[in-house]
């Protein structure tokens, strides 16, 4: 097993259980939030595609696709709009471009060779090393444990809606 096929592996166990964890919801609940300012099921969905798609495409590829107009709506840092303060795109929507970045990443990491993956990864400006991956197979290992972090809140989020364990 190649280190890509290895990433693969790792990045889509990871998605199949987060997809797990929202199979069930609908309507209000993609946008239940706990409190005030709090993620929710909807934004955390948006949040994963936008950093899959910024850790592999432009990270380690240099070839961003998504459009921006989508990412603007998933901003890190800071509170998380709830409904009625911010238009989201529906959940199809979400889900379908999540789905969609998640097969062109796939892809592209099968596609990666041990000497690509050994490569800096760049930067914000797309040049310079990125300051918290030392090379291109780090910034792509850290989108499947960013999307487990992510998966346990999206977890806890089932559970406070009165949902139950699925594991």
């Amino acid at each position: 097993m190649t280190t890509g096929e290895f990433l693969v592996d790792q990045i889509d166990g990871t998605r199949q259980w987060t997809l797990t964890l929202l199979a069930d919801l609908n309507g209000d609940e993609w946008t239940f939030q706990p409190k005030p300012g709090l993620h929710h099921a909807l934004w955390l969905c948006g949040h994963l595609t936008a950093a899959q798609h910024s850790l592999v495409f432009n990270r380690c590829l240099g070839k961003p696709f998504l459009d921006a107009a989508f990412m603007a709506h998933f901003p890190m840092g800071g509170p998380v709009k709830s409904a009625t303060e911010h238009d989201y795109p529906p959940a199809r929507v979400v889900l379908t471009t999540m789905a969609d970045v998640h097969r062109q990443t796939l892809d592209a990491v099968r596609g990666m060779s041990d000497a690509v993956l050994a490569e800096a990864a760049f930067g914000a400006d797309g040049k310079t090393p990125h300051p918290n991956y030392k090379d291109k197979r780090g910034a792509v290992s850290h989108a499947s444990r960013h999307e487990a972090f992510h998966a346990g809140q999206i977890a806890l989020l089932r559970r406070l809606m009165g949902k139950g364990f699925l594991r």
